[in-house]
């Protein structure tokens, strides 16, 4: 992957369309630059200089007794592609999900979950057992691993969209030239908008993302109806000949219970170059490009002591390139983490109540 700067939105587009007419590979269009899914033949044939403080990935790991059980479990959940050791998006959006076995009795409820929010026939049709929780939502891997599993519905006033944290719509294309002016037409209305939509081309499709919560007024703070922003993209859509996939959108979400939020959290946002949300009253930490799922903090009753102490069974692993690996990790221990162990290009961590993140490197 290459990252490369723009000031806007609408020149990180025109960025993106010479990319794709070069290259015809994936791009996340940010509005402080895109993100490519190719090597670094991409900026030799543009002339262009990349900037790897853009690159950073975070997958979930999953350990296992039984791993073909909890993969299939994932696969219906997430509507993920099977790989060696886990599932993928095939989209190249969300978190990667890597299963690996492990003999370790673990029978405690996990302090890490996911959030995971699909339309509403999606999730029925995925069916993975009875919902439970307080909102009727939770469902449990055959490990005990929890998800939550939300329905999105439909945008008032703009049906292509769905909503449930994220705003979001999925168009199909029919040719690298309907998709170019489709996501030049959805950063021309954004722009003007003064919103910072979020773009991904992938072959055959264009995704438009709100961002978590940015769809809401009191997230987004702007003199703005999103709605109206949606509506006239989906009537720009419209105009090229365009049709919305409304099977299509997914969000995810990482949780973590802490007895001490305040210091779990500032652990996480330091360590993993995170920004936390501007509103008063919420956990939410987010990667600033928006490339990466943003993680939600949740007050876990100091008294369980038990609980605290269980290993979890799920733990997070970031990739960052070689020259920011060591950086990484002294920025996680002066955080209150703890090196548990490491070996040649991976560390283990542990966060100040034991959650575990792995951080490895790639050149």
């Amino acid at each position: 992957m290459t990252w490369f700067d723009a000031p806007s939105l609408i020149e990180g587009t025109e960025l993106a369309v010479r990319i794709l007419r070069s290259a015809g590979t994936p791009i996340d269009i940010r509005p402080t630059g895109v993100r490519v899914h190719a090597g670094t033949t991409v900026s030799q044939d543009l002339g262009l200089t990349p900037d790897d403080l853009g690159l950073q990935q975070l997958s979930v790991v999953f350990e296992s007794p039984d791993p073909p059980a909890v993969r299939g479990f994932w696969q219906r959940v997430l509507d993920y592609t099977p790989t060696e050791d886990g599932l993928s998006d095939p989209l190249r959006r969300d978190p990667t999900i890597h299963i690996r076995p492990s003999t370790e009795p673990r029978p405690l409820r996990n302090r890490i979950h996911l959030d995971v929010v699909r339309p509403a026939a999606a999730v029925a049709q995925a069916s993975p057992g009875e919902p439970s929780g307080p909102y009727g939502v939770c469902h449990t891997d055959p490990d005990g691993n929890e998800v939550d599993l939300v329905p999105a519905e439909p945008l008032a006033g703009a049906p292509d969209w769905h909503t449930a944290f994220s705003a979001m719509a999925c168009y199909r294309t029919s040719s690298p030239a309907q998709q170019c002016a489709l996501a030049t037409a959805a950063a021309a209305l954004a722009t003007e908008a003064g919103f910072p939509l979020l773009i991904d081309l992938r072959p055959g499709l264009v995704i438009l993302d709100s961002g978590k919560d940015m769809w809401e007024p009191h997230a987004h703070g702007l003199d703005l109806d999103f709605a109206t922003l949606a509506a006239a993209i989906s009537a720009a859509a419209r105009g090229l000949g365009v049709a919305a996939d409304p099977g299509m959108p997914r969000f995810t979400q990482l949780f973590l219970d802490a007895a001490d939020v305040p210091a779990v959290r500032a652990f996480w946002l330091t360590t993993l170059n995170y920004a936390p949300d501007r509103r008063t009253g919420l956990t939410d930490i987010h990667d600033p490009r928006h490339l990466n799922p943003v993680l939600v903090f949740q007050p876990l009753d100091a008294s369980d002591t038990p609980r605290r102490n269980q290993r979890n069974r799920i733990h997070l692993e970031l990739t960052v390139p070689t020259t920011q690996a060591q950086s990484r990790v002294a920025k996680a221990i002066a955080a209150n983490g703890h090196l548990l162990d490491q070996s040649e290009s991976r560390w283990h961590l542990a966060d100040p109540e034991g959650n575990e993140l792995v951080i490895t490197e790639h050149s």
